[in-house]
């Protein structure tokens, strides 16, 4: 295959790798604006669209492997194309967060935890996932240690919000005649939250391991990896 037609499949690949991230992070958007005004429409859209997210990964794979096997790259192509491979299964996992978040929604029958700031933690993780893939985008090395720093104030973010709900639950208090079913209720909503706090802690995960591979790329770098 000539050298040029080499050339556009990678520059291709990278291509695709940046539209699956623009769907993905339309995803995460759309989840987490379905929780904030319980759209549940917004919340089913987000269900039924992980099978184009899938697609997308399914795809993209098939093409770094053709890559690998058909090419035999070398030196910074084989980074690029090993580091894509990582950061398309990191995208399609955020992809499934996204999805969990959209079905948090659709079970939560009343708001709970009002001072938990789900939009600032999600916010967070938004711009964490969008920097990192742009770093990707970029080759930027600087970028990438900077994400890896910021997961610090996500991880706090997260910490004081679990702090907060499980010191809500100790000071909740039930009637003495509360049925199992309202105590049921309340754990549920106790799960839900902290399960939510969790994913988009992931969804942080996600993004410094874009920048990690990303940093590995570019570098031959892989301190951020370990």
């Amino acid at each position: 295959m000539p050298r040029a037609s080499y050339q556009e499949q990678l520059e291709t690949m990278q291509e695709d790798v940046l539209y699956m991230s623009e769907v993905v992070v339309d995803r995460l958007r759309t989840a987490l604006a379905a929780m904030e005004t319980k759209d549940y429409d917004a919340a089913q859209e987000v269900i039924e669209g992980d099978d184009e997210v899938n697609d997308l990964y399914l795809d993209l794979e098939q093409d770094c492997i053709d890559l690998l096997a058909l090419q035999q790259p070398v030196a910074g192509d084989l980074r690029l194309i090993a580091s894509s491979f990582k950061i398309i299964t990191d995208l399609e996992r955020v992809g499934d967060l996204a999805v969990n978040l959209a079905d948090y929604t659709l079970d939560a029958e009343h708001d709970m935890f009002p001072e938990v700031d789900i939009n600032t933690i999600g916010d967070h993780t938004v711009e964490m996932l969008e920097d990192a893939m742009a770093a990707y985008e970029d080759r930027d090395a600087e970028a990438c240690y900077e994400i890896a720093e910021r997961d610090d104030e996500l991880d706090a973010l997260c910490e004081q919000a679990s702090q907060t709900v499980v010191r809500e639950l100790i000071e909740t208090e039930l009637d003495a005649d509360a049925s199992d079913d309202q105590v049921e209720e309340l754990m549920q909503d106790v799960s839900r939250m902290l399960l939510t706090i969790r994913d988009l802690e992931r969804v942080g995960d996600h993004g410094v391991n874009i920048a990690a591979r990303t940093l590995y790329m570019v570098e031959n770098d892989e301190e951020l990896i370990y």
